[in-house]
């Protein structure tokens, strides 16, 4: 204690301030874990009650993050019917952001079982990498953190398949403060995203910011959560269009 008495005032803040972020960082991933762990309890007990033996439910990336979009897999010997209703029962269990099957069936038994390429698949894979890993900015802020440019160029990535269709970037925020200025922070981190998605080269014109802020809250978490505050992306057209006055960016 002497030794940090003896330290400059400056030096003193940046040990705080160091010591608050590594806190704040292994809160929220013992949370996410807590959340998550819950997740595979109701998502087991779903499997189970529609007698879906040998499946297995996936809440985690495949970089090793938890997940609220599972992938799911086994139950190679089900009937079509068992292995769909066992989807829908684990995508519909609050807080699960939506399911997929893995790949390797597709491999493993023919072409008849594979994913539908193109914008929709391109749609998944971008949720899987944003099912834990958040672009990150600013406090109170449209500034995208560096940290997260390496999230960016793998979402560009992803999107890439998607050239040439219309995708929405939408922002949210969570239902705590001044509700305008939560929408209009939310719109403009979702112009933000799709900036840095164009300077990772993929098409302006193809895409959409919107903010909606605390409106459309995650599906069973408190509309206050700061797990609202969030960027989602989605494929609302897989033709290309040509854009309209009130399709195009920032028009009036």
């Amino acid at each position: 204690m002497p030794m940090l008495l003896a330290l400059p005032a400056w030096l003193k803040v940046s040990i705080g301030a160091i010591l608050v972020a590594l806190i704040g960082t292994v809160s929220a991933s013992r949370t996410g874990d807590a959340i998550v762990a819950q997740l595979e309890r109701r998502a087991q007990a779903a499997v189970e009650q529609e007698g879906g033996k040998g499946i297995v439910v996936d809440f985690q990336t495949a970089q090793g993050w938890p997940t609220r979009h599972p992938t799911l897999s086994g139950g190679d010997d089900l009937d079509d019917d068992t292995r769909s209703r066992v989807a829908h029962a684990v995508a519909a269990i609050p807080g699960v952001g939506g399911v997929h099957w893995s790949h390797r069936r597709h491999h493993e038994r023919g072409a008849e079982e594979a994913v539908e390429p193109g914008p929709f698949h391109c749609e998944r894979d971008v949720e899987a990498l944003l099912a834990v890993r958040v672009i990150r900015f600013a406090e109170g802020s449209a500034q995208i953190e560096a940290a997260s440019d390496v999230l960016l160029d793998e979402v560009a990535g992803a999107l890439r398949p998607c050239r040439g269709s219309i995708i929405s970037v939408a922002g949210h925020s969570d239902a705590v403060g001044d509700a305008a200025v939560n929408l209009r922070l939310s719109r403009e981190r979702a112009e933000a995203v799709r900036d840095a998605l164009v300077s990772r080269g993929l098409p302006r014109a193809s895409l959409r910011a919107q903010g909606f802020g605390s409106a459309e809250p995650v599906e069973g978490l408190d509309p206050a959560d700061p797990a609202n505050r969030r960027i989602e992306f989605s494929v609302i057209s897989i033709a290309p269009q040509v854009p309209t006055p009130v399709d195009t960016p920032d028009a009036g």
